[in-house]
Order: C-alpha cells, then structure tokens, then sequence
C-alpha cells in the first residue's frame, strides 16, 4: 500500500480533543479524525521519533495553510490495546477528509512511497471520527497538560442527545468546577460520528497523573454522592452501562 493510501485510511486525540465549542447552541462543533493504533513495543521510539519530526512538519504545514485546525500525537501510558494516537481536527467532515489527503501528498514528497517506520511498526488501527460536544475553556482552544485521561462510553445508541443533555446540564458544572491549578488543566466530552463501538468520549488532561487522577476521584465522588447530581449521574450510567479508560502521554500538540 502507497504512502497515499495510507492516509486515506487514517490520520486523533484523544484529544484531542481540546477544540472550542461554540457559545450558539446552534453553531456546529469542530470534528476529529482519531486513528488508534497498535503497535509493537520494540518498534515505538522509531515510530515516535518519525513523527514527532517528519510528521509534524506537514500535519504544521497543514495547519498553517488552514487544512487543519490542529493535530496531535499520542502515547499509551496505560489501559488496553491501543498504543498511540494520532488525530486532526477541523470545522466539519468534508474538511478532515480534504485534509487527509494535503497531508498525505506532504508526507509522500518528504518520505517517499513506500513504507515507513509508522506503517511498518504500527501494523493495526482503529478509526473514529468525533464531534465535539462540550467541555472547559469555551472561548478558544484549551491549553492542554502532557496527562491526559481518556474514556471511551459504550452507551444505547438512541440516547444520544439525552446522554450528551446531561453532560452539558451537569457534568460540566462540576468538571468546570474541578479546571485549575492541582487540578485538571482542560476537559471535553466528545459524540461519536463514523468508527467503532464507542459511542461517546471523556478527555481530561492535567500537569501530572498524580493531579489528574485525584480531579477524577473527586468529580466522581461529586457527581454520585451530590444530591442535586445523584439522579441524571445514575439516569446517564443506565444508559452508558460500560466503558474504557486510558491513561496517555501527550507528546506532541499544535
């Protein structure tokens, strides 16, 4: 498979994730494009190295010239199969699709056609395409910590708007109530458009796991011991009765 390709097969992040969303109800949500890889351990420090170099000059490229909103790279620090990360975002479907392809053409005219340390060590991916739904810093893009949690929602497909009501009513709140120093350093809540079996995606960042594990311990406690939370946090677990959690690295961002 050419260099080509390959990127109209995939391009995150988790994360990112950390786009603005808008203060109209009815402006559309930034997207994301989050290709999920599997890869072999032996073979990672070649793979980051590639990307984090060569990569990153052209997904820049394509921010600077507006293909792209921003992008990011990934690493798996801990939870299930997937390895790394690699994401794009942009203000609608159509634009992340254009933009595999600017992309693409950049990276077959610095690497070649031919495969790559990426291709080559990274063997298998999911992908997923995301909407942005809410989360903290709603006038502009969320300055991010390199700690960043993720949590993939297998949830009933047709309580969608429900599931996502009860995020911006009152999960926001208190994950808002939990953005600062020690704490989280940004969060987003993320619906699913095109991928697999997850439906719906929480991403928390901090300064350090240490922080972002003791924000999420006390968001928990406050969303299922809060009265005045109790009851939408129990209608929302009936709903989105199982999920997945993964700790990453944010190595690269723009």
């Amino acid at each position: 498979m050419n260099k080509q390709s390959i990127f109209y097969l995939f391009s995150c992040l988790a994360f990112c994730f950390s786009t603005a969303h808008a203060a109209e109800e009815e402006k559309s949500m930034p997207y994301s494009y989050a290709s999920y890889f599997q890869c072999s351990p032996a073979s990672e420090a070649d793979v980051d190295e590639l990307v984090t170099t060569t990569y990153a000059k052209a997904y820049d490229e394509a921010k600077k010239e507006g293909a792209i909103l921003g992008w990011g790279w990934l690493q798996h620090h801990t939870g299930g199969k997937w390895r790394r990360i690699l994401y794009h975002t942009a203000a609608d479907v159509n634009a992340l699709l254009d933009a595999q392809e600017v992309i693409g053409e950049k990276l077959t005219k610095a690497i070649g056609d031919g495969p790559d340390a990426l291709s080559k060590g990274c063997t298998t991916h999911e992908d997923y395409i995301w909407q942005y739904v809410t989360g903290s810093n709603p006038e502009g893009p969320a300055d991010r910590g390199t700690a960043s949690m993720s949590v993939y929602f297998y949830c009933d497909i047709t309580a969608d708007e429900k599931i996502d009501e009860i995020v911006k009513t009152t999960f926001a709140k208190v994950y808002n109530a939990n953005v600062g120093e020690g704490k989280l350093t940004s969060w987003g809540w993320n619906t699913h458009v095109v991928g697999g079996k997850y439906r719906k995606l929480a991403t928390m960042t901090a300064a350090s796991y240490k922080d972002l594990l003791a924000a999420r311990e006390v968001i928990l406690e406050q969303l299922y011991s809060d009265k005045a939370n109790e009851k939408p946090a129990q209608e929302f677990s009936k709903m989105c009765k199982s999920h997945s959690d993964y700790l990453w690295t944010i190595a690269k961002e723009n």
